[in-house]
């Protein structure tokens, strides 16, 4: 979180804007001219909609923001163009094209339920003179950016040549592209970073309903060779989302404790992706980021903006922005606590002496798996005993430390024994990971836990290794 909290990246939204119009109000009668109710309108609020939502998103954490999109010469373009300027937005790259109406989405709400929503829009593709001005615009741009996202709506501005030209630019100059993607036909965005449907859209896609989330990895792997993509992050609601890449295929469990509306969670997603990335945060890092967003944002009501304060402070309610280390019976209680707000724990172990690679790998795959990963570290006479008078090298304390700085371990719990039955009775996870090499063989603790999952371990990389090397030894 300090990397975001510190980053201020540079960030092109590409895509279909729209403004949002919302006649708040309430209704005590019915029509004497129809059977509709009667809204008498107390306040109107003007939004920016569309591709104009992940902007509002990315200025809430904090990102230098530049947009690229075509608007009508009409009042709701000219009424757009200057709600972006008012909230410091670049728009250099938005296109003025004559006869076009700018997106709008008039909504009359009352008691917080939508009542109807009426649209003034064009939706054909923008002209090939508009297309190529932007391409002018973007050419101009991409290389003083740090991430590009394409906020598509189908609403006729990224068509297809537009889009491969962005892909294809940002790939020459090493720029991560992130899609949110409309329609069927998905060919358009071969060769992006990675794309983000929901499981509906993920379907249409492929061709066929996800009623699972063996369907929705299956479909993941699909689009993911199928557009040459780096990764396909499917989002699933109230469900989390599904990452899939060459070796991985993660099912992220949601963080919501409360679900009112997932309208415009998906721009929520895209843009904290994309701010995660940006900071330096690796996939699975900031897809655990984008899962408290998404989570902060369907807890709200209509298409709102996640700040990064919001973000924070969920986390914090959560328990999980709180000190690392814990007793077990701090960690027995935590945990407790945690499965009430519908966390999913995920408890490993082990010895974690000298840091690797290795480690660090394991333990985000863990995490990858839950919401919460609890680590159980063997104490120092644990270790003595379990490898020898000679280890461990690094101490208890210095062991622990290190592990609570790492932002893929929630909690860390020093244990004596020699295995951690006790640990994993009184902290009972939903899940708990073992090394891979423990396939066939009894997991210590696995009756106490939901599930096991035994994780791939990087080939070479141990302690044991690094000690003999520091030696002079040969492995």
């Amino acid at each position: 979180m300090t990397r975001i909290t510190n980053s201020a990246p540079a960030i092109l939204v590409v895509g279909d804007l729209m403004k949002d119009v919302y006649l708040w109000g309430k209704t005590d009668r019915i029509s004497p001219e129809a059977p509709v109710p009667v809204v008498d309108i107390d306040h109107i609020t003007d939004m920016l909609g569309g591709a104009g939502n992940v902007i509002s998103n990315l200025l809430a954490l904090r990102a230098k923001v530049f947009v690229g999109s075509a608007i009508g010469s009409d009042d709701t373009g000219d009424q757009l163009r200057k709600m972006l300027e008012n909230a410091g937005v670049n728009t250099d790259c938005l296109i003025t094209q004559e006869g076009r109406k700018t997106s709008k989405k008039t909504r009359i709400m009352a008691a917080h339920q939508q009542v109807v929503r009426f649209d003034h829009e064009s939706t054909e593709k923008i002209s090939s003179v508009t297309e190529n001005a932007l391409i002018a615009k973007i050419t101009e741009l991409l290389p003083t950016i740090d991430i590009c996202l394409l906020s598509d709506y189908g609403k006729g501005v990224l068509t297809d040549s537009l889009t491969q030209f962005i892909i294809n630019r940002a790939k020459m100059l090493g720029k991560k592209v992130l899609i949110d993607p409309k329609g069927s036909d998905y060919s358009k965005y071969k060769g992006a970073y990675l794309i983000t449907p929901n499981r509906k859209e993920a379907g249409e896609a492929v061709g066929r309903k996800l009623g699972t989330i063996e369907m929705v990895q299956n479909a993941g792997c699909e689009l993911y060779k199928k557009l040459d993509l780096t990764y396909c992050v499917i989002t699933l609601s109230e469900a989390g989302m599904m990452i899939v890449d060459a070796k991985t295929k993660a099912h992220i469990p949601t963080k919501a404790r409360e679900v009112f509306d997932v309208t415009g969670a998906g721009d929520t997603v895209l843009s904290s992706l994309g701010v995660a990335l940006a900071a330096g945060m690796d996939m699975l890092e900031a897809a655990h980021f984008a899962n408290t967003a998404a989570a902060v944002a369907v807890s709200k009501i209509g298409s709102v903006s996640v700040s990064l304060e919001e973000i924070i402070e969920y986390e914090n309610r959560l328990g999980l922005g709180e000190n690392k280390l814990l007793s077990v019976a701090e960690a027995a209680k935590k945990a407790a606590a945690l499965r009430e707000s519908g966390v999913c724990v995920v408890f490993t172990n082990g010895c974690f002496d000298i840091l690797h690679r290795g480690h660090i790998e394991y333990l985000k795959k863990s995490r990858a798996l839950g919401d919460a990963l609890i680590v159980g570290l063997n104490s120092d006479a644990s270790v003595r005993s379990l490898k020898g008078e000679s280890r461990p090298i690094n101490t208890q304390d210095d062991r622990a430390a290190i592990l609570c700085a790492l932002s893929c371990v929630d909690f860390v719990v020093i244990f004596d024994d020699l295995t951690p039955i006790e640990l994993i009775k009184a902290v009972a996870p939903d899940i708990l990971t073992k090394g891979a090499d423990y396939e066939g063989k009894e997991v210590v603790g696995s009756f106490h836990a939901g599930k096991v999952a035994l994780i791939d371990l990087v080939e070479g990389r141990s302690t044991t290794n690094i000690i003999h090397k520091i030696a002079g030894r040969k492995i």
